[in-house]
């Protein structure tokens, strides 16, 4: 015999596990239930008292038994989420894992089970609906009546998949707590009048009303449209077409995406000739910079000032600033990197970023002082391609790394230092002239003069590259190990 139980079906659990709570202590299997939405007998018979019907369903039971049936928290969650869902099959989804979880206890950690698989793919698009109706949500002002006095009153509307209004509704409470709101939805209605949230799972009817915020919607989603990031697939995922139809700035979408190549092609061709959005500014910010007292000729202070304002390749059109050298005049170590970084450019400092972390980390356990050094690089700007609102670091060609050896090499005269440490193989070709292969000339001492000496090692940026774990530990041993030996030629 067919047992039929007509359920409201509108995200209460509660209707759903006290007939199924009968339903197990009669002991009927789930073929033996006929799940049915009040809705439709009504549609069949009329509007009429539903409840009898339900109560005859229920063999030897009274819709207040007592009857006690222990479930896992599990599946009480997984009950709460999957009641919500609109398809009707998810009541007999339920029993039938409620009936067989007496027999396993385990069954819901079943991840191939046909039904286990079918209950968290609709857990899944409950989770799915509860995200964008937090998403596109647009609340639209209430006009007061006319000489009425209050706060001001919020309407929104939404079609949801399921029947979560009763779910969200604690999200938007929180989120617009100094706001007076109705979200009206066809599978229920929430409520918020700054002290009380109500819920309804009666089905609303689309109201017709438009607001200034509208156009505000439209101006903002104008604004961060990005053409170089579009990829449609995926913005129809996110944001799917049926939703379009109760967003004001989805009417921006099509001719948007109809005109991101033309507009693309126009960002490439002025990001050839201007700077990053922010460079106009920080070069403003260096212009605002107090002169310092001019430094006695034929200092390194001298020499810095006069770095500040190189104009001996094109580099210093697109950097912040020259990055010059640093450190103790009497140095007895000069390390030379490639060029400054992004954050090194900014700053002003070289080996700031996070090449220069790797550095730092190399001498503490060297034993080194960075204070005792002279760090400089082998070019002084930051030459990048931009990308985006990022600078990509861009290797120096052999024309700006010879330009820039006028600066080197007076900073070497200058400092006199024993040991000069080429860290690359731009620090290398500027010192030398030379383009050995790195690794041929690597962690030995060379002789520049009967004063000085040359070591080589790699840069510290080029250990931040190395994809593969293990290689890059290798790697990151031996730089330490070439650092240590620095300290070691430089008593």
């Amino acid at each position: 015999m067919i047992e039929t139980c007509y359920l409201e079906g509108r995200g209460d659990l509660s209707e759903w596990r006290d007939a199924a709570r009968r339903f197990l202590a009669a002991g009927l299997e789930p073929r033996a239930i006929n799940w049915r939405l009040r809705s439709e007998e009504r549609d069949l018979f009329g509007a009429g008292d539903n409840d009898k019907a339900v109560q005859e369903s229920v063999p030897g039971g009274s819709t207040n038994g007592q009857t006690q049936i222990s479930v896992s928290p599990a599946f009480l969650r997984l009950a709460d989420s999957i009641i919500c869902h609109s398809d009707a099959i998810r009541f007999d989804l339920l029993y039938r894992l409620l009936f067989r979880s007496k027999s396993d206890r385990n069954l819901l950690e079943v991840k191939t089970d046909a039904d286990v698989a079918l209950a968290h793919r609709m857990q899944k698009s409950i989770g799915r609906d509860y995200h964008k109706m937090k998403a596109f949500v647009r609340f639209k002002e209430v006009p007061l009546p006319m000489g009425v006095a209050g706060r001001r009153r919020f309407l929104a509307w939404f079609e949801p998949d399921h029947f979560i209004v009763a779910r969200v509704a604690p999200f938007f409470q929180r989120r617009f707590n100094d706001m007076v709101w109705i979200i009206a939805t066809p599978r229920g209605s929430a409520s918020w009048d700054g002290q009380t949230l109500l819920t309804s799972t009666e089905p609303a009817q689309k109201p017709d009303i438009s607001d200034e915020t509208d156009e505000l919607w439209r101006t903002y989603y104008a604004s961060i449209f990005n053409p170089a990031r579009l990829k449609v697939k995926m913005m129809m995922t996110e944001m799917p077409k049926k939703y379009w139809k109760n967003l004001p700035e989805a009417e921006l979408i099509p001719s948007l995406i109809a005109g991101a190549e033309a507009k693309l092609i126009d960002m490439g061709q002025r990001q050839a000739t201007e700077p990053l959005p922010f460079h106009h500014r920080l070069q403003e910010a260096a212009a605002r910079t107090p002169d310092v007292p001019a430094a006695e000729a034929g200092t390194i202070e001298a020499l810095r000032q006069e770095a500040r304002r190189c104009t001996r390749c094109d580099l210093y059109c697109r950097a912040t600033q020259t990055v010059f050298g640093e450190g103790p005049l009497d140095a007895k170590v000069m390390i030379v990197g490639e060029q400054p970084g992004d954050q090194e450019d900014l700053a002003g400092r070289p080996f700031v970023g996070p090449a220069g972390r790797v550095f730092d980390e190399a001498l503490s356990l060297a034993g080194l002082d960075r204070r005792a050094l002279y760090i400089t690089n082998a070019v002084k700007h930051f030459k990048y391609e931009p990308r985006g609102k990022r600078r990509v670091h861009q290797r120096p060609n052999a024309g700006e790394v010879e330009q820039c050896r006028w600066w080197l090499t007076r900073e070497i005269d200058l400092v006199k230092p024993k040991l000069v440490v080429a860290m690359g193989a731009t620090a290398l070709f500027s010192l030398t002239d030379r383009k050995d292969r790195l690794e041929n000339v690597r962690s030995r001492p060379i002789i520049m003069d009967e004063t000085r000496t040359l070591f080589v090692t790699v840069h510290p940026s080029y250990l931040l590259r190395i994809p593969d774990q293990i290689k890059r530990e290798e790697e990151l041993a031996r730089f330490r190990h070439d650092i240590a030996t620095i300290g070691r030629l430089a008593i």
